[in-house]
């Protein structure tokens, strides 16, 4: 493990022509101290636990001076936002600091995360606050836990300083990790105002760093599209299946790599709703839960457009290529989502009544009110021990005659694949994890922090959810479903 003075840097980012970004030095914030570390993410970059006592760490991460190596930037790009172009947005509150290169070769962005104004603030103050700064150190490293492609979060800086949003908040950093911090809406600014030497540049460098296959390809173009398409598909997925909305889905927000990216107004379902809302900004419900999927296809097609200077000199025929990788989406998310599902009843093989034995326990418990993670855990114990064992499993529910039909039926469809029960639990908790960031486990860890500036249980959290398929002796409570004071929890834009 390396010092931090030993952390090697390799900017190709800041190599690129300066219409991509503009060179600005992040703004310390006053009274700076490092609130939390995740020993986990450091060691992505092969950073030594015991460098985050020093005050040279402290140093470098809140911006009060520069390692050597690190050529921090602002990243330029745009986007739609709720639907309307937004012609150029850029990094308004974050910065890449460099990009720093492991032993094992891999690249990590050190990007930080409320270090000032920038170029593209666009009269804001560049800051984030304490609040949203831990909901995204949490969610990310849940997200990571529960298998899901993600940023990572590496830090949190604390400090004395106040910031408004829609009152005096306490301002804070993250610093986190990514392979790439590239949007779709990279890809859209170089697109919309006519730089497609740029729009190329900008491919050739997503390819070269992170597609190299495609490198010698004929059409290495469209196959980097299918390559997005295909990883966005994927993640919208294993969203749907483990019950967590977005909650801004702009395209400046979706990760080219397909990462769960920019952490806001996210909420995991508690009651299973599929129109749950989880920012409370999204009066019209565009980003609900059960839209997430035709977002993603309305951000790929803006992504495709952005794109068709490259695929074709004819743009007739670049247009229907794109439409062509573009119907891939659908089939592709719909595959992996049956196949999660699939995951999630315990089942192995795949026959014709599948999808509608899911569909008709997700009615069942949208009708009821049933926790959506309770409710996936419970059955894992129901299929261990058959019919007799369904109690448990239909406590969950308040028309138990209608469940009951429901549970024969399924009863009846894993006997068939004659898979061992105790195997099958252990698959099927595997696939349905015990705990979620609960928005109500969130503000207990933020009011404890907030106001009495104890970080414990923001790491107590970030330990659990690191394992959220573990039973976890003595954390039950951790998984119960939320109380009632927790309706009462808005989330915004500004979260």
């Amino acid at each position: 493990m390396k010092a931090l003075e030993a952390l090697e840097f390799d900017n190709r980012y800041a190599r690129l022509p300066q219409a991509f970004f503009k060179q600005t030095a992040p703004t310390p914030l006053h009274g700076a101290f490092v609130a939390t570390f995740n020993a986990d993410a450091a060691a992505l970059l092969d950073l030594a636990p015991d460098e985050s006592v020093r005050a040279e760490f402290l140093a470098c991460m809140s911006g009060q001076r520069l390692l050597p190596g690190m050529e921090p930037l602002a990243m330029c790009y745009a986007g739609h936002q709720f639907g309307t172009y937004v012609a150029r947005l850029g990094d308004g509150r974050a910065l890449l600091l460099g990009q720093v290169r492991n032993d094992a070769g891999q690249s990590w962005d050190l990007h930080l995360k409320g270090g000032g104004p920038t170029p593209y603030s666009r009269g804001g103050d560049g800051r984030a606050v304490l609040r949203s700064t831990i909901r995204e150190y949490l969610c990310s490293e849940a997200m990571h836990g529960l298998g899901i492609a993600s940023s990572r979060a590496l830090c949190i800086i604390g400090s004395d300083e106040e910031v408004y949003r829609e009152q005096i908040e306490t301002g804070a950093m993250l610093v986190r990790l990514a392979p790439s911090h590239v949007r779709f809406g990279s890809f859209e600014y170089f697109y919309h105002t006519e730089q497609f030497d740029h729009l190329q540049r900008l491919a050739d460098h997503v390819i070269d760093d992170h597609f190299p296959q495609l490198q010698s390809r004929q059409g290495k173009y469209l196959a980097l599209l299918g390559e997005v398409i295909r990883r966005t598909a994927a993640l919208i997925a294993h969203w749907q299946a483990v019950g967590f909305a977005h909650g801004v889905l702009n395209t400046d927000n979706m990760s080219i790599l397909g990462l769960t990216l920019d952490y806001g107004p996210f909420g995991f379902l508690d009651r299973y709703q599929p129109g749950f809302v989880c920012n409370h900004s999204d009066h019209q419900g565009r980003y609900a839960f059960d839209q997430q999927p035709n977002v993603g296809l309305f951000n790929l097609s803006c992504l495709a457009q952005a794109m068709l200077p490259l695929l074709s000199d004819e743009p007739a025929h670049a247009v229907e290529q794109a439409k062509d990788q573009l119907q891939t989406y659908e089939t592709t998310l719909a595959d992996e989502y049956a196949q999660l599902m699939r995951a999630k009843l315990g089942l192995q093989s795949s026959e014709s009544g599948d999808q509608a034995l899911c569909a008709e326990l997700l009615q069942h418990m949208a009708d009821d009110d049933a926790d959506y993670t309770l409710t996936f855990r419970a059955l894992a114990e129901l299929s261990a021990a058959g019919e007799s064992s369904a109690a448990p499993f239909c406590e969950h529910f308040r028309r138990h005659d209608a469940i009951h039909g429901w549970t024969r039926r399924y009863v009846e469809r894993f006997r068939r694949e004659n898979a061992d029960p105790t195997e099958r639990r252990a698959r099927m908790q595997c696939a349905n994890p015990k705990y979620i960031l609960r928005n109500h486990l969130a503000e207990t860890a933020i009011r404890a922090a907030v106001d009495h500036g104890d970080f414990s249980e923001v790491e107590r959290l970030r330990a659990l959810l690191t394992r959220p398929y573990d039973e976890q002796p003595g954390m039950q409570h951790y998984a119960a479903p939320p109380p009632d004071w927790a309706r009462h929890i808005a989330v915004s834009c500004s979260s």
